[in-house]
């Protein structure tokens, strides 16, 4: 038996590789480029696991194949000389003038798209590593190019690709050492500050009182240096979406140091604060949206280095320009000065392809760079705009968040209509969707459900253009109809397929990625909803005219429930549901109250349900149907935020670091203790209602602890105790919604700056606007800076 196994490639294989493996590599390379400054800009806008994982496979490809491409042509411009240093006989496929002219294009391609110079925080702090990246492949080319000489025809265009080839990754890099936190932190540390001489005022105390003179110091606040007037005029009525850019753009270069936990003055909390009291909660929505793409803009992405400014000179402006200039100069020298009838017909096509596709990306990031954000924000005064305004006006019209009146799936008799979030993926500043993780739902393996499904935006503006034509009532029947159709027909195959298929990648998955496939199967996506926007800026905002002192800002965003409970219960309800909130771990809490959230939600459902069949031939006063909207709406509020902290608990531990201590095993425990309670009634999956009844109907007059011991850390059925004493309460659902908005506070207060950072290029969460929104309204313990110095003199008496 042979030691080895003899594999054997056929030499069309090795001649076909021979031919094409630098062409291929270089083709690849820019392929990646054109996929990278396409898509990279959805991953702040999207959720989809499936983009982030393309986007990553492309970022960590594109520059492995530009390296794997300059490999090859230094290892073919070697192979070209013989042992005494004459040149060999060239490969006829191969030119070696050609292959060096190639190697600056890769350069260019190590530069990367403007659209993401990082895929995680933590690619921007190997700055460094990409800095002798750049040596290193830059000295690659230069002795490619040095091994090709004399090249007569192709050496002044294979100099000016390498001059922007340089321009390029130097971008790539310097945007990297700037979004570094380090340097993030640095540049925004303003100058060392030693105060008052304390020493050499004691020196003249200590000498005056030495000579027995009655000597006293007086200490008075001298003004704030700092306090000026904004270069923005306050306003009191609604934002203009020009001012939007403005006021985020403002605010973001005041509070970007929250990255880096810097703190500051009551002078910048008192200014944010009063600005964001007096605004409507979707112009603050508005403001905060932007705010936090300028944050993406700066750590991931190009647009600061593009913004350079140095004596009132743009460099980065001037370097990205001399780039294109030098691929354009290219361009033309290749095509009218160039002979080039000793190159290969696809050779020739390939550098064209080379030469067009960088063109293609300048002309597109360029495009992408004037209608930035960050541009807009360069127009000086909004009320006097320059004459090329209008230009941004119509598009930021664009921009604006799409709201879609839509109901909820569970038909209720007094249902409201819901404003969601329908902005069209191109324009979206983020995902505009919150995750949901249900607790019984993933016991019983039941299928992913939403309280609202989510609007779709080409059929907004379909509808829109069918109203202006007078003809959307013939279109709603017909397109319902049509729909119904649809389903009804692709529903078995899908069921069936589903059956057929599932079970296998079950399987398979459940050893080598469990977790991720549960987020894939069992995470549902919640549409953002503004009147859920309005409740929670309303409750933080309340909260905020409390705290005008730090320690009542710092108790006040440490609130785990207990604020809401004080301001919405009596002394006897709200000790009963106290002990389920500050007695216990915050982990715990989350699991106890979206346990109790899912139970009292499925028996206030199946309740109302009841009452519609009872009550349909009966009409009810309108106060009571205007009781019954705005109980469901808090309903909604609760169960909403109830499976997001859930997830957050599950799936972002990251986020809840700080905070969740032991909650994955609480998690798991309380889902085994459920899965053997649900076995033994023999409830299967889509039964979550009547689960939830079962749950209800066990006595808990004895406390579990005290039978089950604490080995366990499951909650479940103190979880059922909760529930059972919320149940006893006539306004629960206004209780809970305010209870899950001061855990939800909490979380965010308490999550690392830096997570929420790294968060924006992901979609973007909600517990980070609730984390901006706080700092806004001065909650939180960032704010530490008196106004101004105390400035002491010294008085002698007579």
């Amino acid at each position: 038996m042979p030691s080895y196994i003899p594999l054997h490639i056929s030499k069309a294989v090795k001649s076909i590789w021979d031919r094409w493996n630098i062409r291929g590599a270089i083709l690849f390379s820019l392929w990646l480029q054109v996929l990278l400054i396409m898509v990279a800009p959805l991953r702040k806008s999207a959720r989809g696991k499936f983009n982030i994982i393309l986007i990553w496979f492309a970022y960590l490809l594109a520059d492995a194949a530009a390296n794997f491409a300059v490999g090859l042509i230094s290892n073919s411009q070697r192979n070209q000389y013989d042992k005494v240093g004459h040149k060999a006989n060239q490969n006829s496929e191969e030119n070696s003038d050609l292959l060096a002219f190639w190697a600056p294009f890769l350069l260019l391609h190590l530069g990367g798209p403007d659209t993401i110079t990082a895929f995680a925080l933590e690619d921007n702090e190997l700055w460094l590593r990409h800095f002798l990246g750049l040596g290193f492949q830059a000295g690659a080319v230069f002795y490619v190019f040095i091994q090709s000489l004399p090249n007569k025809n192709l050496w002044i265009p294979t100099l000016l690709m390498f001059v922007a080839g340089m321009i390029k990754y130097g971008e790539r890099t310097s945007a990297l050492y700037n979004a570094s936190l380090d340097k993030f932190r640095d540049s925004m540390l303003k100058e060392p500050d030693p105060g008052p001489n304390y020493a050499k005022l004691m020196e003249e105390y200590d000498f005056k009182k030495k000579n027995k003179l009655p000597t006293q110091i007086s200490s008075t606040l001298e003004p704030d240096k700092e306090a000026k007037a904004s270069d923005i005029p306050p306003k009191t009525d609604r934002l203009k979406d020009l001012e939007v850019v403005h006021y985020a753009y403002k605010y973001f270069q005041t509070f970007k140091g929250l990255v880096v936990d810097l703190i500051f003055s009551f002078r910048e909390r008192d200014e944010s604060r009063d600005f964001f009291k007096i605004r409507d909660p979707e112009d603050a929505l508005k403001v905060i949206e932007v705010e936090l793409n300028f944050l993406y803009g700066t750590l991931y992405t190009k647009v600061e280095v593009l913004h350079l400014k140095t004596k009132k000179i743009y460099v980065g402006y001037i370097l990205r320009f001399l780039a294109l200039a030098c691929v354009l100069a290219t361009l033309g020298i290749f095509y009218f000065k160039v002979n080039k009838h000793e190159f290969r017909g696809v050779d020739i096509g390939i550098t064209y392809t080379l030469l067009l596709g960088a063109i293609a990306l300048d002309v597109i990031a360029i495009f992408m760079l004037i209608f930035s954000d960050r541009s807009i924000a360069s127009i000086k005064d909004p009320e006097r705009p320059p004459w090329w305004a209008p230009i941004y006006k119509a598009f930021l019209v664009l921009m604006r968040p799409w709201w879609k009146n839509c109901t909820c799936n569970c038909k209720y008799k007094h249902n409201s209509e819901h404003k969601l979030l329908a902005t069209p993926l191109v324009v979206r500043r983020w995902s505009g969707s919150i995750s949901s993780h249900n607790l019984i739902r993933y016991c019983l393996k039941s299928n992913r459900k939403s309280i609202h499904e989510f609007p779709s935006w080409w059929q907004i503006m379909f509808e829109s253009i069918l109203r202006f034509l007078k003809l959307y009532e013939c279109f709603d029947k017909c397109a319902t109809c049509i729909c119904h159709v649809i389903e009804k027909c692709l529903s078995p195959i899908r069921k069936g397929l589903g059956k057929i298929f599932w079970p296998c990648f079950e399987k398979i998955f459940f050893f080598c990625a469990k977790d991720f496939m549960d987020e894939m199967v069992y995470v549902s996506l919640e549409p953002f909803s503004l009147d859920l926007w309005k409740f929670i800026f309303v409750e933080l905002k309340t909260k905020s005219e409390f705290a005008d002192t730090p320690e009542t800002a710092t108790r006040i965003s440490s609130a785990r429930g207990e604020w809401a409970l004080t301001n919405a219960c009596e002394e006897p309800e709200r000790g009963k549901l106290l002990k389920y909130l500050t007695g216990v771990p915050y982990d715990e809490s989350i699991l106890l109250w979206h346990i109790a959230t899912d139970l009292c939600y499925h028996h206030d459902n199946e309740k109302d349900q009841k009452n519609n069949r009872q009550d349909d031939d009966t009409e009810n006063p309108t106060d009571q149907q205007d009781n019954k909207h705005e109980e469901l709406t808090y309903r909604q509020f609760s169960k909403t935020l109830s499976d997001y902290m859930l997830y957050l608990l599950v799936f972002r531990p990251t986020m809840m670091s700080a905070v969740a201590g032991i909650g994955k095993i609480r998690f798991r425990d309380t889902c085994a203790e459920a899965e053997r309670f649900f076995k033994i009634r023999d409830l299967h999956r889509n039964q979550d209602e009547k689960a939830c009844e079962e749950l209800l109907g066990v006595r808990t007059d004895v406390g579990p602890q005290e039978v089950k011991g604490d080995r366990s850390k499951s909650v479940l059925f103190d979880a059922c105790m909760l529930a059972k004493e919320l149940n006893k309460m006539n306004n629960k659902w206004k209780i809970m919604s305010k209870v899950w908005v001061e855990l939800v506070s909490y979380a965010a207060s308490h999550c690392r700056a830096s997570t929420h950072a790294a968060d924006v290029s992901q979609g973007g969460e909600l517990i980070t606007f609730f984390w901006l929104l706080m700092a806004h309204f001065g909650l939180g313990e960032q704010f530490q800076i008196n106004e101004g110095h105390a400035r002491a003199k010294l008085i002698v008496g007579k």
